[in-house]
């Protein structure tokens, strides 16, 4: 793969690593880290392995250990070397730092002293199970890791009910089954939804169903691997057309038209395009 080594400004550079096949590194990722004073990731060992795939040097420099138990005193050095005016990289073990992933106070302390901070993007599991799930994805909404504990886990699904776009979580092989049935309990057994488990590797699958549907094949076949589970928003009941519009009137009363198409959208569970238009001919009309 080639690279070019060049002088980086000084600042501190998040950099994407692949979720599974290798070649998904960008050339800026692997420019990024030829080049930088300075390397830190979460995973050492799997840093230094994706460097020698790559064919990408250390050139004597080590690959410094940092992760969201590294002690207070892992993130002082890096923020000491941006300080003296050095280039500092920093990668998690898979996807985009930041992401349910370390970084964020990393990140924050940089900020915050003015030093320079960027990214070199690249993949993210989120954003490709989205593209595979075969759920709407015209709005989403990232939950991480739902709590292990089980009474947590209802408690924030609860939370998520009502939020209009498809759900996107991170969960374990381990509590895929747990999670999959505290969601058929509180979010309703047939809200439409997706596993999509190894996403760019060997064993790569994507499993549709409804929550129910998705209980029994996790039961049938407990999947292996790194998961993200993708659940459909909530969908309202048939709502009669002189309903809907009698609701859209009462809010253009009183908000403009972009705001009531908002408002009336996520109440009603609607395509906001859909409520829009109405909204739009009715303002027109007076």
């Amino acid at each position: 793969m080639n690279f070019n080594k060049q002088a980086l400004a000084p600042g501190l550079y998040f950099v994407a690593t692949p979720i599974g096949a290798a070649r998904d590194i960008t050339l800026r990722a692997l420019d990024v880290l030829a080049s930088a004073d300075v390397i830190a990731a979460e995973d050492t060992r799997s840093m230094r392995h994706l460097m020698e795939i790559h064919g990408v040097p250390l050139d004597g420099r080590r690959v410094l250990s940092y992760h969201d138990h590294s002690p207070q005193g892992a993130r002082d050095a890096l923020l000491v070397a941006l300080k003296e005016g050095r280039s500092v990289a920093y990668a998690s073990e898979a996807g985009m730092p930041l992401i349910a992933d370390p970084g964020y106070d990393l990140s924050r302390e940089a900020a915050a002293a003015g030093h320079r901070v960027t990214v070199a993007p690249g993949a993210s599991a989120a954003l490709a199970a989205l593209t595979l799930g075969g759920l709407a994805t015209d709005s989403f909404f990232f939950g991480g890791f739902l709590p292990n504990a089980a009474q947590a886990r209802r408690n924030r699904l609860t939370e998520l009910a009502a939020i209009p776009g498809t759900l996107v979580l991170y969960e374990s092989p381990n509590r895929i089954a747990a999670s999959l049935a505290d969601a058929c309990a509180v979010l309703g057994p047939e809200r439409p939804a997706a596993l999509c488990r190894e996403l760019t590797k060997k064993f790569e699958e994507v499993r549709r169903d409804t929550l129910e549907g998705l209980c029994a094949s996790v039961a049938e076949r407990p999947p292996k691997g790194e998961i993200v589970l993708l659940i459909d928003r909530r969908r309202s009941e048939i709502v009669k057309e002189a309903d809907l519009e009698e609701d859209i009137r009462q809010a253009l009363a009183q908000m403009s038209v972009k705001d009531a198409a908002d408002l009336v959208s996520k109440a009603h569970g609607l395509p906001r395009r859909k409520v829009y238009q109405i909204a739009l001919a009715m303002a027109k009309e007076g």
